[in-house]
């Protein structure tokens, strides 16, 4: 990693870290240590590390908020970068949203209520950032990002960039196209929004808001829903159906709350929730015949 450290240095970038333990980033709370962990400030420097780190053929790993992420307790022999100082810019075009990768989905949520803007309300509880969201397409109470979504500015493998439309995309329930072509970064996305009234908006976020401290165990370390819902019924019920209410591995264990959230409750590993996860998949399958898939990313096992 001499080259990188070599590289960083002579391009001055702040908010450098080394052998930073990937567990102060995860919304779960859990990770082993990133060999060179950087923030960059600005979207040129963002793109020209990306850029070196591909063309060198070093690991690497994008993040926002890391919360629907599960890397494993092992050390990762790369370079982490962090995106929420370099992109996090938004531009209101009338009934557009330009907004960068880095944006906090809770935060673009509520801003909208400032310029009247209504149709991003389900993003309200959602932990993440807009890149995370435009790659998983991202969603709650029925409604997805690719209802909302325009186009999407990239950096593809080959180092260029592209601007994909929604058509594109090819959006399905918590999948996109990206998914297979891999982009080296997500930089930024058009969203298309209708004119609300403020008050309204306001009141549905706050309603949510509400609905979900008294439904989702929001006081632990966790990674969101664990499970998609399969088709024409819901994860939580197969989960609680299968007797796996409270059920625990090691520090993680199955949400007494919401069946479909797997916390960390006691200093839990990457290891005890990747077997509890795979613990509910073998019990759920045997007691239903319902095969569930997770929602969340596994990085460096």
């Amino acid at each position: 990693m001499f080259e990188v450290k070599k590289y960083l240095e002579e391009n001055q970038f702040p908010n450098v870290y080394y052998n930073e333990p990937l567990s102060k980033y995860t919304t779960f709370r859990v990770g082993g240590k990133a060999s060179i962990f950087v923030i960059p400030e600005t979207k040129k420097q963002i793109i020209d590390l990306v850029t070196f780190l591909k063309d060198q053929e070093i690991p690497f790993k994008i993040i926002g908020n890391a919360s629907n992420l599960l890397p494993s307790d092992k050390n990762f022999q790369g370079v982490v970068i962090k995106t929420n100082k370099a992109l996090n810019k938004i531009n209101i075009i009338g009934e557009e949203v330009v907004v960068e990768s880095g944006y906090s989905l809770v935060k673009l949520a509520y801003d909208m209520i400032d310029y009247e803007l209504q149709g991003l309300e389900f993003l309200g509880g959602i932990p993440g950032t807009i890149g995370g969201a435009v790659y998983m397409n991202a969603g709650a109470y029925n409604k997805e990002m690719k209802d909302v979504i325009k186009n999407v500015i990239l950096l593809n493998q080959e180092g260029k960039l592209v601007k994909m439309s929604n058509q594109d995309l090819q959006y399905a329930y918590r999948h996109s196209r990206l998914q297979s072509i891999k982009p080296l970064l997500i930089l930024e996305a058009t969203l298309k929004l209708e004119k609300g009234k403020k008050e309204d908006i306001k009141a549905l976020l706050e309603k949510r808001k509400e609905r979900r401290i008294n439904t989702q165990p929001l006081n632990y370390p966790c990674g969101g829903s664990t499970f998609k819902n399969p088709t024409g019924t819901h994860a939580y019920l197969l989960i609680d159906k299968a007797g796996l209410r409270g059920y625990s591995i090691g520090g993680a264990k199955v949400s007494c709350k919401h069946c479909n959230f797997i916390i960390n409750y006691n200093n839990a590993t990457s290891d005890d929730i990747k077997n509890l996860i795979e613990y509910v998949i073998k019990k759920v399958y045997e007691q239903t015949g319902t095969v569930l898939v997770p929602e969340i990313e596994f990085f460096n096992w």
